[in-house]
């Protein structure tokens, strides 16, 4: 009978333990640490369809959490005050972890980080690049000026085509 109590109170001891465990697991917010004050759309078609209906271009970018790289540019996206307002207010933004199968979206071949824009016609603005030219959609911590670049010629392109 000792034996019996015993295992029940080690076995709610563990239930217990493992409940208090799910609360502290929050849930991954689709901004994956890219700014929580921008609104993310879940997946690429959702993307084109919302750069359609809210007449915005569509800002892409690709990365993994494992990537050192992907990791710096993130932070420093993230920390830059003016990046965040102008991605929350002109742009559709997606960040992907996986690929997705089209072809348009890899330019100059499928490597991370990378960031694309996409116009109102579902065109890839192939003229908006990083300064690399073995990997041109690659951007920099350092690079966040060249980025907002971008980020303003792409938000023209739109308004010149409406």
């Amino acid at each position: 009978m000792l034996r019996f109590v015993v295992f029940a109170l080690l076995l709610g001891v563990c239930a217990s333990a493992g409940k208090q465990q799910k609360k502290k697991e929050t849930p991954q917010s689709l901004s994956r640490g890219w700014g929580d004050g921008i609104r993310w759309v879940k997946s690429y078609k959702e993307g084109l369809s919302e750069m359609v209906k809210r007449k915005k271009p569509l800002m892409v970018i690709h990365h993994q959490d494992i990537c050192p790289y992907s990791q710096a540019l993130k932070k420093a996206f993230a920390a830059d005050k003016s990046i965040q307002k102008m991605a929350g207010r002109d742009f559709i933004m997606l960040n992907l972890l996986n690929e997705t199968a089209d072809e348009r979206i890899a330019p100059d071949g499928r490597y991370t980080p990378r960031i694309l824009f996409l116009d109102q016609s579902n065109t890839v603005r192939t003229e908006l690049v990083g300064k690399f030219p073995s990997h041109l959609y690659t951007y920099e911590p350092a690079d966040m000026t060249l980025l907002a670049e971008n980020m303003k010629k792409a938000q023209k392109m739109k308004k010149a085509e409406l």
